[in-house]
């Protein structure tokens, strides 16, 4: 009896098995927590530019122009070394960079080089490189202040960029309005070749490259490489359909480059620094530093040096003291020169300078020229004179141009007035789209687009302008501007 009921006391091996397993559980400590993730670093924000890394040191003229004094700020240092690098490697090094075209477009400048012909002289034609200052966009002036300030960058790169583009001879063809200007340049030039940079055997290199400074007649339209090219042939400044492009068939039918100012003048500091330093500054495919020229309502109007993808916000009350009256008070920004559409307050708050960023909005960076508007400004009034302007300097040749840029003057200045009716908002709207694309250049978009902007962002206040017309005894009635 005594043993059955020890037997039964005994545990058995089944509830063994289990009490071992669960006290093994409970005794093997749980497994640590993950780590708490490192926070996420702030994003980088853009437009802090050193005095270290700017390129242009002269801008404001604290040092004289001259070759000496342009050699101590270290212009035409080892350029010698840079020519005998050769073509590709300049070239490589440029595109590397990620540099693009300064004039408006933005194309990489690299590739653009590239198109040139590696063996010129082979079909008995020589090549040739044209720098484009005629520099007429209202509101622009950053290529004015590289000419009167520092014209041996101008020079030293249109040197570097011909020999990269293997060309005979490079030609400055600058704005007639640009006197003074023309002058600055046209001493750099003769100090160079005086020193032995240019002409033959250039900077000792062997090579042989020559400079012309050309003025043209101060046609808005000779800004267009093809049009600008027809004017240094002394032909009529018109352009002309493309293809043949001109590095097929260019200045006097030859292979030809037509580049900005700031594109070529930036070029030796790129070469001497690496192409690195230049694309870390900016975001991806908007690189390098920028000369922004800022005018209109804020307390101090300037052309400043910055970092590419600056925020509007910050170039403006960094460098220029803010909107005047406040940044409440902004109305609207035109952030590329008066031909890109115009962007309200809201979107100024955040947007950066950048071409990606400004794409986005709708608008463009284009030669980077920021007219501020504050709201004393009449908005349709602006719009209609920049209107007024691109049929002044139109070349007439497109239907579409000649005949649409009159039109947008004769019913914008009707806008302003408030002599329409609303249905003729749309109307104008569809204008610009019949002008937009269907032109041999660009001057028909640049008329299109700030007439664009405007209805896109500022339709109500448009409204409003019609309805005080008619509130007032008003009837609409098809006025032709005078």
């Amino acid at each position: 009896m005594a043993l059955a009921l020890a037997a039964r006391a005994r545990p058995s091996s089944l509830l063994l098995s289990l009490v071992a397993r669960f006290s093994t559980a409970a005794a093997t400590p749980a497994p640590a927590a993950a780590p708490p993730k490192p926070p996420s670093a702030p994003p980088r924000q853009y437009g802090n530019l050193s005095d270290s890394d700017r390129i242009f040191t002269n801008l404001y003229r604290d040092g004289d122009v001259g070759i000496a004094a342009a050699e101590k700020r270290g212009d035409y240092y080892r350029t010698k070394d840079l020519i005998l690098k050769g073509p590709d490697w300049i070239i490589k090094n440029i595109m590397d960079s990620k540099l693009r075209g300064r004039g408006g477009a933005g194309f990489p400048s690299g590739i653009k080089w590239n198109f040139m012909p590696k063996n010129p002289g082979a079909d008995g034609r020589p090549s040739f490189l044209v720098i484009n200052a005629d520099e007429s966009e209202p509101g622009t002036c950053k290529d004015r202040e590289i000419m009167r300030s520092e014209p041996h960058k101008l020079v030293e790169g249109a040197l570097i960029a011909g020999v990269a583009m293997r060309v005979k001879a490079v030609y400055i063809y600058i704005r007639g309005e640009f006197y003074y200007e023309t002058q600055c340049v046209q001493r750099a030039v003769d100090e160079a070749y005086a020193a032995g940079k240019l002409g033959k055997n250039a900077c000792g290199s062997g090579v042989n490259i020559d400079i012309h400074v050309h003025r043209g007649a101060g046609a808005y339209i000779c800004g267009e490489e093809s049009a600008l090219i027809m004017s240094l042939e002394g032909r009529p400044g018109m352009p002309r359909s493309k293809p043949p492009f001109p590095a097929g068939v260019g200045l006097w039918g030859c292979p030809t480059t037509v580049t900005n100012v700031e594109t070529v003048a930036v070029a030796p500091t790129i070469l001497r620094r690496g192409p690195a330093w230049f694309a870390g500054m900016g975001r991806p495919n908007n690189t390098g530093t920028k000369l922004f020229c800022i005018s209109g309502h804020v307390n101090s109007p300037c052309t400043v040096e910055e970092e590419m993808s600056i925020p509007l916000r910050v170039l403006l009350e960094k460098h220029c003291g803010g909107v005047r009256g406040g940044w409440d008070n902004l109305l609207a920004v035109i952030p590329g020169g008066s031909s890109v559409p115009l962007l309200p307050k809201r979107i100024c708050d955040d947007v950066l300078m950048d071409f990606d960023a400004l794409k986005e909005h709708g608008s463009g960076l284009g030669t980077a020229a920021v007219i501020v508007m504050d709201k004393s400004t009449d908005i349709i009034k602006a719009i209609a004179r920049l209107s007024r302007f691109y049929k002044h300097e139109s070349c007439g040749q497109c239907t579409p141009c000649r005949e649409g840029t009159t039109w947008l003057v004769n019913i914008m200045y009707r806008m302003v007035a408030g002599d329409a009716i609303k249905e003729e908002i749309d109307m104008l709207d569809q204008l610009t789209r019949q002008i937009e694309g269907h032109t041999i250049c660009a001057l028909g978009d640049a008329a299109a687009w700030p007439v664009q902007g405007l209805i896109k962002h500022f339709r109500p206040e448009i409204e409003k302008r019609i309805n005080k017309f008619k509130a007032e005894g008003g009837h609409p009635k098809n006025i032709m501007f005078m």
